[in-house]
């Protein structure tokens, strides 16, 4: 039996999905984190065997009990593969990633084997509407990133793309951006209050995030999130306050489901502000790719010509979602089709197996 195979790594977890030749869905599992920017090509490696090795057991005959053994003995079980990895942003990082990928699966690097950013997953619906040839692939979730894609005789074209810098330099829009920005307003309506001398009101949401970072004074915020990364030998104590134990990146990620609770259930206008904020500044990086293309601009996409097609657990969110499309329509990007992927290892997989059927009815 021909097996197709998407993997979709990202900075939450790894989604491994196998399909036969038909696009019937035979396997599925998760795996670890596998950002690839974050992690030794050791750990990315065992995120993507863990994953892979649990979506085979459904895949023998008779299924198997435990995770099917990598790399395989004898012929590999796969026609092809296909990898969005979050973290991959360069030919280099492609070429890093893919001798180890081909051990893994026994599949020979060449066009068997796919290797590619993650947001490439996304650009699959372009494939859905006979009258347009190209799409816009937004993640926001973890982190953030927009690709725009042409697609010709089959074949999807990278055009242009913004943003998948990291916490440290970008990730508009995504989940550190969220809690950044949470703790930003309130700091600045605390400090704004220093001069009007009006005291800031307290709500449910400001006291939910000052549990979390256990303190109980607007500024007491300030040591929480600077204070150092923990060690990996940090032996966790009772007494120890729980944000000394987590990284940084992930003490202000950590806010976005209090942020979202807030707004979208309490209606809370200042995580609703927050939540407004993050949206606009996704939304200015989309624009950066779209407009009408002429001689000087001809990699620009043209909305009401194109998908926009979302991935990612924030912008799975539909408020938050029609947030970002609002305001890209304020600059007047209206997209032609609107598309959320909640399961980009799926649509890849069958994908996949379509256009090998397509290949080989032409041959």
């Amino acid at each position: 039996m021909s097996l197709y195979l998407c993997v979709d790594c990202g900075g939450s977890k790894t989604s491994a999905v196998i399909c036969d030749a038909e696009g019937k869905i035979l396997g599925r599992a998760l795996g670890g984190p596998s950002n690839f920017a974050y992690l030794s090509l050791e750990a990315f490696v065992l995120a993507v065997k863990t994953a892979v090795a649990n979506a085979l057991k459904t895949c023998t005959s008779p299924p198997s009990n435990d995770p099917v053994a990598l790399p395989p003995i004898g012929l590999s079980p796969f026609a092809a593969a296909w990898f969005g990895v979050s973290g991959v942003d360069s030919p280099s990082a492609v070429d890093a990633i893919t001798p180890a990928i081909s051990e893994l699966l026994g599949i020979p690097a060449g066009p068997r084997l796919a290797v590619a950013n993650d947001t490439h997953l996304l650009a699959a619906p372009v494939r859905m509407y006979q009258d347009i040839s190209h799409a816009v692939a937004v993640i926001g979730g973890t982190g953030s990133i927009a690709v725009t894609f042409s697609e010709t005789a089959g074949k999807l074209q990278e055009l242009g793309r913004i943003g998948g810098w990291g916490w440290v330099l970008g990730d508009e829009g995504g989940g550190f951006n969220i809690g950044r920005e949470a703790v930003r307003q309130i700091l600045l309506e605390y400090d704004t209050a220093s001069v009007t001398g009006v005291p800031p009101s307290s709500s449910k949401f400001k006291t939910q995030v000052l549990e979390k970072f256990g303190v109980t004074e607007v500024m007491d915020i300030l040591t929480a999130v600077h204070f150092s990364d923990p060690s990996p030998s940090t032996v966790p104590e009772p007494s120890v306050a729980e944000y000394k134990l987590v990284a940084r990146e992930k003490r202000l990620s950590s806010l976005s489901p209090i942020v979202f609770s807030a707004a979208m259930e309490d209606g809370d206008p200042l995580a609703l502000n927050v939540l407004r904020t993050c949206a606009g500044t996704l939304a200015t990086q989309i624009a950066v790719l779209l407009g009408e293309r002429d001689d000087e601009k001809p990699r620009l996409v043209k909305a009401q010509e194109s998908v926009i097609s979302f991935g990612g657990s924030l912008v799975g969110i539909k408020s938050y979602r029609d947030m970002i499309l609002d305001d890209l329509a304020k600059r007047g990007h209206v997209f032609k089709y609107v598309q959320f992927i909640d399961d980009a290892a799926a649509v890849g997989a069958v994908g996949l197996a379509a256009g090998h059927r397509q290949l080989d009815s032409k041959a």
